[in-house]
C-alpha cells in the first residue's frame, strides 16, 4: 500500500535549514516557494507516470530511410542497435542552411557526454537532412564525441514527424520510439507542445529538456525575453 504524501507545506517547513544571514522575509518567501517546488516535482512525477502509461503509438508512416556515417542505407528499426527504445531529435541544419540552429545546438551540446549513460539505456539518433559529414564536421568543431548523426533520405520522415513545415522551413522534432520483439516499431511519444505556449512565452517543454534554460530558470534575472544561444560569442 502506497504511503500517503505528506502535505508539501508541512514537508517544506520541516526540511527548510537557513541560511547565514537569511532575513524572516527572505525565510519566509523562501519556504513557501519550496512547498511549490514540491508541489512541481510530484506533479512531474504524475505526468512522467502518465506519459509511460500511454497506449502503444501508430507504426511509422512507411519504411523510412536514413544514411549513417559509413553511407549505409538503414531503417529505423536499425537505428536502436540493442535497444528496445530510440530516442530521436531532428535538428535544423538542412542543407540550405549555412549553420546549424543555435537553440538545436545548445541542447545537442548538453547531450554530447551524458548521452554515454543515456545509451546504455535507450538508443539516441541525431537525425538531419544534411549529409552525415557536414553534420559531424559541425559537430567536431564544437568538440562533440559521442552522439550519432544520420541524414534522412528525402523529406518524408521530416514531413511526417513535424520537422519540416509546407514552406519548407525546419522545426525541431523530439521523438521517441520502441521495437516490439517482433521487429514492429512504434511512435510513443513526441513533444507536440508547440503552439500552445503561453502569451509572451517562447515555446517551450514540459519541463523543458534544454539544460540551458532549466539552469537559467533558477537564476533572478530567468531566461529574459530577447537573448538566445549564439553559436560563437565575443
Amino acid at each position: 500500500m502506497t504511503e500517503p504524501l505528506k502535505d508539501a507545506a508541512t514537508l517544506a517547513a520541516e526540511a527548510a535549514r537557513p541560511y547565514p544571514n537569511d532575513s524572516p522575509a527572505y525565510r519566509a518567501a523562501r519556504v513557501a516557494l519550496l512547498a511549490e517546488e514540491i508541489e512541481l516535482r510530484r506533479r512531474i512525477e504524475r505526468v512522467a507516470a502518465m506519459r509511460r502509461a500511454l497506449p502503444p503509438g501508430g507504426e511509422p508512416g512507411q519504411d523510412y530511410r536514413f544514411l549513417d556515417e559509413q553511407g549505409r542505407d538503414l531503417g529505423l528499426a536499425d537505428l536502436f542497435g540493442r535497444h528496445d527504445t530510440l530516442v530521436s531529435y531532428f535538428w535544423m541544419y538542412g542543407p540550405q542552411r549555412e549553420r546549424p540552429c543555435p537553440m538545436c545546438t545548445a541542447f545537442l551540446g548538453a547531450l554530447d557526454i551524458p548521452v554515454v549513460d543515456i545509451s546504455q539505456r535507450v538508443a539516441f539518433a541525431v537525425l538531419g537532412r544534411s549529409p552525415v559529414a557536414r553534420q559531424l564536421a559541425f559537430a567536431r568543431e564544437r568538440g562533440w564525441r559521442n552522439l550519432r548523426f544520420f541524414q534522412t533520405v528525402g523529406d518524408d520522415f521530416a514531413r511526417d514527424y513535424r520537422g519540416l513545415a509546407p514552406d519548407g522551413s525546419e522545426w525541431p522534432a523530439l521523438d521517441v520510439w520502441t521495437k516490439a520483439p517482433d521487429g514492429t516499431v512504434r511512435h510513443f511519444w513526441a513533444s507536440e507542445l508547440g503552439g500552445t505556449q503561453d502569451p509572451g512565452q517562447d515555446p517551450r517543454g514540459a519541463p523543458d529538456p534544454t539544460l540551458l534554460w532549466n539552469i537559467l530558470d533558477l537564476t533572478p534575472a530567468g531566461r529574459g525575453s530577447d537573448w538566445y544561444p549564439k553559436l560563437a560569442y565575443g
